[in-house]
């Protein structure tokens, strides 16, 4: 899908799918066909693949060719199938406008439009809005930081909960998935903001090249104090998610030590009345209380006076 846009008043107005392209500041190809591709490149612009946008080397991931910068980023989104991911983004930055291409949903590409006279460099020309894009982007990694704060804090204060025995086994087996997902994510935002500071210095290293944009440095400079100051926050968090799946761990493991405690005592409990009951079992002539009116009562009181004793010990010594 390809979305258009224009400036207009500080605002970014979509260009009717007949308008022309050159009228474009910023073109957002979102899972791009052929037709919408070719489009592009009539402009000057080589739209790269999938594949190249997935190549890990540096030169595939920041680099100038005929005065336009390529810059790959990884961001948090979602796949078709809405399952959380993190995917390549390019941003093609040329003189006269932007060209960002994407195949995976993300939400900064969804809210930007609107809010493009709120974000802090505006939208009046490519690189303002390139930094206004980022600075969506880190203001969205932010949130999700936040989100995800608060859902540890959730998810601990789960984990100490006291409950029912087989209750406690299902709400920490429920904890630890999603403490699972939280690690997916946090792991999903370091790459993301790893590779924006990546981009962000590569785009300082190519200012001087730009003419018209000399005020943006600014705000390079605070992206990338943002960013920085999010790393930090998501180590925090990342240490958080490592100590809620120990406690998890820790407490799935204490109760099943306590299942097996219980089922070791119940064994012992029963160990005296089966060695009685062996005992009488044996077959050997001379057994003389076998022939007893009383022998056989006798040994049922026997054996659960063994077990009440055992019982009674027991709990004697807190073991149950």
């Amino acid at each position: 899908m390809l979305s258009a846009f224009r400036e207009a008043d500080g605002r970014l107005i979509r260009l009717a799918p007949e308008a022309a392209l050159t009228e474009a500041v910023w073109i957002d190809l979102f899972r791009p066909t052929e037709v919408e591709t070719a489009a592009v490149a009539a402009l000057g612009i080589e739209v790269p693949t999938l594949d190249d946008m997935e190549e890990i080397e540096i030169s595939n991931r920041l680099y100038r060719e005929d005065g336009i910068d390529y810059m790959t980023i990884q961001l948090t989104g979602h796949s078709e199938t809405n399952a959380p991911i993190a995917g390549p983004v390019t941003f093609i930055l040329t003189p006269r406008r932007i060209v960002t291409v994407r195949h995976h949903a993300s939400r900064p590409f969804e809210t930007y439009p609107t809010r493009a006279d709120k974000v802090g460099p505006g939208c009046s020309s490519a690189n303002a809005v390139f930094l206004s894009l980022v600075e969506e982007i880190v203001g969205r990694l932010a949130d999700l930081l936040e989100s995800s704060g608060r859902s540890l804090d959730h998810v601990s204060r789960s984990v100490y909960a006291p409950g029912k025995r087989g209750q406690n086994q299902k709400r920490l087996e429920v904890a630890l998935r999603h403490i699972g997902r939280e690690a997916e994510l946090m792991g999903n935002i370091r790459l993301a903001l790893l590779t924006l500071n990546r981009a962000l210095g590569f785009y300082g290293q190519t200012a001087k090249d730009r003419t018209g944009d000399e005020g943006l440095s600014g705000a390079v400079a605070n992206l990338m104090r943002d960013i920085d100051s999010l790393e930090v926050h998501t180590d925090f968090l990342s240490q958080r998610v490592g100590l809620t799946s120990d406690a998890t761990l820790g407490m799935i493991n204490l109760a099943q030590n306590s299942t097996v405690r219980i089922v070791s005592v119940v064994a012992v409990l029963f160990s005296p009345p089966t060695l009685i009951a062996s005992i009488y079992g044996m077959n050997f002539d001379v057994m003389p209380e076998l022939e007893q009116p009383w022998g056989y009562p006798t040994a049922l009181v026997v054996m659960l006076a063994s077990s009440a004793i055992a019982y009674l010990y027991f709990r004697w010594k807190n073991w149950l």
